[in-house]
């Protein structure tokens, strides 16, 4: 028996027990850290996608753990399976560089949450309503209704511009008006034109200001604010 485990690297039959102990111990530890990881991530407010990912890396780095301690406890030399492993994970990092650089882009995003689906954002260059927020790519529907799929490392290099976060949005307008009319005639025609826009809202107040004069007119600055889902809108034609 002694020489049948010693051709397969075995020392001893202790040994063997001892291997098949400890597999069993780390089994069942496998099994109670990650039910109570997926616990702790059910509870928790991320993303469905990412807590998958934490807990299938969590159970892959695990179960590594255990081959390398159950060799141990067979006797194996494990320093050179450790360095294997070091060897392979760094081969595997730099083959699938960028694939890693979009999933850890991808987990700051489902965390940070700088955008959510249905927001209206200008990202990496391009602009439209968010349709998908995954761990490699982000999508968005751009104005003319195309689905553009942006690498999440695009999108966490550049500078976002959510455009849906905030309830209220500024509109501003720049007039041009003939030296004939003067600034307060001005500013009360076009005050009044905004007092009958039901989009308009009265506070923050309207403004209007004499913003430069030009060759041949002079120029107004106009500025409102509007709850973010008018300001799209077309104006409300009054019923007769």
């Amino acid at each position: 028996m002694n020489q049948v485990l010693q051709s397969l690297g075995i020392h001893s039959v202790s040994a063997l027990v001892n291997a098949l102990v400890t597999l069993l111990v780390c089994v069942v530890a496998i099994k109670i850290a990650t039910n109570l990881l997926e616990k702790l991530l059910g509870r928790s407010k991320l993303d469905s996608a990412l807590s998958r990912t934490v807990l299938n890396v969590v159970r892959t780095l695990m179960w590594v753990v255990t081959v390398i301690v159950v060799a141990n406890a067979l006797g194996i030399n494990t320093t050179s399976l450790v360095a294997l492993v070091s060897v392979a994970g760094v081969a595997l990092s730099l083959s699938v560089q960028n694939v890693l650089s979009n999933l850890f882009s991808g987990i700051t995003l489902l965390i940070a949450k700088p955008f959510t689906v249905g927001d209206f954002v200008e990202v990496a260059g391009k602009t439209g309503t968010v349709k998908a927020v995954g761990l490699f790519y982000t999508q968005i529907n751009t104005i003319d209704n195309v689905a553009v799929s942006i690498p999440n490392s695009d999108v966490t290099g550049s500078s976002i511009n959510n455009y849906s976060r905030e309830p209220l949005r500024r509109v501003d307008r720049v007039f041009a008006v003939s030296y004939d009319n003067s600034t307060e005639e001005v500013k009360r025609a076009i005050l009044d034109v905004i007092a009958e826009d039901e989009r308009v809202l009265s506070d923050p107040a309207p403004m209007v200001r004499l913003l430069e004069y030009k060759g041949s007119s002079v120029e107004y600055v106009v500025r409102v604010w509007v709850k973010n889902a008018d300001y799209w809108t077309r104006p409300r034609k009054k019923q007769i």
